[in-house]
This record gives C-alpha cells, structure tokens and sequence, in this order.
C-alpha cells in the first residue's frame, strides 16, 4: 500500500513505487484509483506550485471553513522540511506538530486532511513545492499560526540567522490564540 498511516489520524504518508533503469525513473504520483481503493475520495480542484530558496520558512497556513483545504504535497526538486499542526478541537492530536522529508530524491508526499495548518522550510539550496488541494483559494478565510510558537516546539532544522520569513508569517498569532473553527 502506497499511503502509510502516521499517528494522526487522517493524515497519511504516500511512497509511490518507483520504477528505475538505465533511462532514468518512472512513477505515479497521483492516481485516482489508487486513493479511492485506499479510501482517499478527495476531489482536487486547484495545484499550486512554489519555488524558495535555503532558509525560507513558509507557514504555518490553513484556510477555515467552509473554505479548508486538504491538501496532497511534494517536493518536485530540492528538499524541506514538510510540518503541519493539528488544529481539529477533540483530535488525540490536537495541538502536536508532525513533520517529514519531503525531497525528489525520497519522492515521498503528504496527505493533509483539512484541520490542519501547514507549512514548510527549505533545506536545499533552492526547492520546487508542488501541492494540490481540495478548496479553492480564499482570502477572506486564510489563517495562520506563528511559526516559531514555543508551544509548539518545531525544530524547522534552519539556524534562526539563517530564516527567511516573510513579514506576513511573522504575523501570525500564537497557537493559542489563532482562529479556528475544526473540530474532529
């Protein structure tokens, strides 16, 4: 099975197989029927792609409802650090942060259900982000969470002289104190 489960309930690891040789590689990175007979019915409606160099800290983002998005991520190019934190009231994970590699190299991708805030620092020396989502892009929803929260004790695994955060993210209010409307 390509989706692994991780200890949040919901959200999911994907590893594709991958087919090598001496041409290069092949593999599916989204196939409807694979998510279906896995029982992952998401309908995606938008893609969105992303390119930042070492040192960029995106997020923590996440749209309420009724826009919240689920999304399917992976690094086309590069690497980060993929993080997302359990905003969903009455989750035995409820305020925990979960993170994973995400590179072209692994090939691995994250399934993020909706109620969850997300975001990602970039390892390599530039990174290409490809996600897809479930919910169109709202603005007047749009919410976010400080990304250095002591609460939350992310090691985004960038040295603090090293970040580069957009005025935006450095913004956002603690986990504590953010908007949020998910329950489990």
């Amino acid at each position: 099975m390509p989706f692994i489960k991780t200890n949040f309930p919901g959200l999911l690891v994907f590893e594709p197989t991958v087919f090598e040789d001496n041409r290069g590689y092949f593999f599916e990175s989204y196939n409807q029927q694979t998510c279906t007979n896995e029982s992952v019915n998401t309908v995606f409606v938008q893609d969105n792609q992303a390119k930042s160099v070492y040192g960029v800290i995106r997020g923590l983002h996440y749209q309420l409802d009724p826009s919240a998005q689920t999304k399917f991520i992976r690094a086309l190019s590069g690497s980060i650090l993929d993080v997302v934190v359990d905003l969903r009231t009455g989750s035995p994970t409820y305020g925990q942060h979960f993170s994973i590699e995400l590179s072209a190299d692994n090939k691995k991708q994250l399934y993020i259900p909706q109620g969850f805030a997300h975001g990602y620092a970039v390892l390599s020396e530039t990174a290409e982000v490809f996600y897809k989502c479930d919910a169109f892009y709202d603005k007047t929803l749009e919410a976010g969470i400080q990304f250095n929260d002591p609460a939350l004790q992310i090691d985004w695994k960038i040295p603090s002289e090293k970040q580069i955060i957009s005025e935006k993210d450095m913004n956002h209010p603690s986990f504590a104190n953010c908007r949020n409307n998910f329950n489990f």
